[in-house]
């Protein structure tokens, strides 16, 4: 092929280079010149164009692309008629992109003027979607290396569609004393429209105790059941092949496969089989449904496709998934300082104290200052940069059993409804450009900002660690921190409930900070409790 000027006693025939536009006269890129087009140019003044002659050999740039193309139209692909050097390959089912990516890279690598673009291998792709597409660079093709890249493509499937199969999945959940049913209720509903996504149907779940007899009790309860995989989602994370889900699949006459992927979120994945039906020992980001591990393995079982070691190894490249919420990018910071989050501590104090009698506990003193300025004082020592305190129940004698100090007040109205319309009123009235929330009880008189600014340490949105909790001996208490990024998930809360149970729905963005004293387990709810604090004072 050559490019280049060509004097108009020689352009016919050949292909314009670029798009003319002359009075009353316009010729487009691509265009073969006609002798009247010729005629035109010569009336216009022009001595020459540049353009494109053909030599033997070259295969002009439409039937080059739809040559390749075609080739790859196999089953459950569609090939669009070429058009400007490009054919476009398109998805007719609902699955999985399955890539040969060496003989993509392969056909890229033989001339640069053919070329194939693709989306990522194992992309969850719909009917209609475009999945790859030929592009021929120049206006032509060399034959030799067309012939070379269609021999290829005959030779291997550079693209296919692994189409979902329909299947029907049980779901088995275990509980901890605590654990919310309207955690429960939503992993359903989530688990439920994962399955219609690929194809599948969530046939039953049952819940049970989260204890290794009771586990293989209820799996071996439910193999009579007609399914062809099991899902169980666990109270707490697997930590270990022996911990409680991993040992009652093999009590029940499962086996493990493999334990972990490295896949962030998802990490603690559990691939097991009951015979020849597969079980899934889920993550704790299985209650979210935002992409996880664990729908890159779902997709592609449900895909037909074989998962075990070596593919789970294979999605560690691309697997730290930074798309989501809890992958954020950190705000920028001189080299090698770690940015320094902006906390707000939100003071929930609206409550009625029903739990004390008549007197509202918030007021009563504590070693000589009202209990709930304790908490307000530690949160203005400690790293926080605003105070949020949300009042509600008798608010003009919160004010004053505040007053002196520098905080924001903002009265919940709705206080009788319940804590979740303190949360939502405290975190409507955070400064906007707030890092994260210490959502603090205001009847914990005996933490210190030492215990906040612990926490705050340990907080790293940017590792993936945007929900900081205070531990003592294993056991969790308050004030936790929240990372804005669940603040949509805090807001969407009704009734007498905090955001405690959206803990186990991102457990693996949980850091638990253990603590050297009770004080993040003492909270003052009964006049028993009260006469406690001060006994131990005394």
């Amino acid at each position: 092929m050559r490019f280049g000027p060509v004097p108009l006693d020689e352009a016919e025939g050949t292909i314009l280079a670029h798009s003319l536009r002359l009075p009353g006269l316009i010729l487009k890129k691509s265009r073969r010149l006609s002798a009247a087009d010729v005629a035109a140019l010569r009336e216009h003044g022009l001595g020459q164009v540049t353009a494109i002659a053909f030599e033997p050999g070259d295969v002009p740039e439409d039937e080059a692309a739809a040559r390749l193309a075609a080739v790859m139209d196999g089953p459950h692909l569609r090939v669009a008629e070429a058009f400007t050097g490009r054919a476009n390959i398109f998805a007719e089912v609902r699955g999985l992109l399955l890539v040969d990516e060496e003989a993509v890279r392969r056909v890229n690598e033989r001339d640069e003027a053919v070329t194939l673009a693709t989306l990522p291998a194992f992309a969850p792709v719909e009917p209609g979607q475009m999945v790859a597409t030929v592009k021929i660079i120049p206006f032509a093709a060399p034959e030799a290396a067309l012939e070379d890249c269609v021999a290829l493509a005959r030779e291997t499937p550079l693209v296919r569609v692994a189409p979902y199969i329909p299947h029907r999945v049980r779901m088995i959940q275990t509980v901890l004393p605590g654990t919310a049913g309207k955690m429960l209720d939503k992993t359903v509903r989530v688990t439920a429209g994962r399955m219609e996504s690929v194809g599948g149907t969530l046939t039953g779940e049952s819940r049970c105790a989260h204890e290794v007899e009771a586990l293989a009790r209820e799996i071996r309860k439910v193999a009579a059941e007609p399914f062809e995989m099991l899902l169980i989602a666990g109270a707490s994370a697997i930590t270990d092949r022996r911990d409680v889900l991993p040992a009652a699949i093999e009590a029940a006459g499962g086996r493990i496969d493999h334990f972990g992927m490295p896949v962030d979120p998802g990490n603690l994945l559990l691939l097991a089989r009951l015979g020849e039906r597969r079980v899934l020992g889920l993550p704790g980001c299985c209650r979210s449904p935002r992409i996880n591990g664990f729908d890159w393995v779902l997709q592609r079982l449900a895909a037909g496709l074989e998962v075990g070691r070596h593919e789970l190894a294979s999605m560690g490249v691309g697997g730290l998934l930074m798309e989501i919420p809890s992958r954020p990018q950190p705000r920028e910071a001189p080299a090698g300082e770690k940015p320094e989050p902006r906390i707000a501590a939100l003071v929930l104090a609206a409550g009625q104290s029903r739990r004390m009698g008549a007197r509202n506990k918030l007021l009563l003193e504590v070693e000589g200052r009202p209990m709930v300025r304790h908490m307000v004082e530690a949160a203005l020592a400690s790293r926080a940069e605003a105070v949020v305190v949300v009042t509600g129940h008798q608010e003009p004698e919160l004010r004053a059993a505040l007053d002196g100090l520098d905080v924001r007040f903002v009265h919940n109205e709705h206080y009788a409804e319940g804590l979740s319309t303190s949360l939502r009123a405290g975190l409507a009235a955070l400064p906007g450009d707030t890092d994260g929330a210490l959502v603090c009880l205001a009847d914990m008189p005996r933490l210190t900002a030492a215990h906040l600014d612990r926490l705050i340490e340990a907080f790293d949105p940017a590792a993936g660690r945007t929900v900081a909790v205070p531990t003592r001996n294993g056991k969790r208490g308050n004030p936790v921190l929240w990372s804005r990024l669940h603040f949509a998930e805090m807001h969407r809360l009704e009734g007498d409930v905090g955001a405690r149970h959206l803990i186990g729905e991102h457990a693996e963005q949980v850091v638990e900070v253990p603590m050297d004293d009770e004080a993040s387990l003492l909270d003052i709810d009964t006049p028993e409790a009260l006469a406690a604090l001060e006994g131990d004072a005394s």
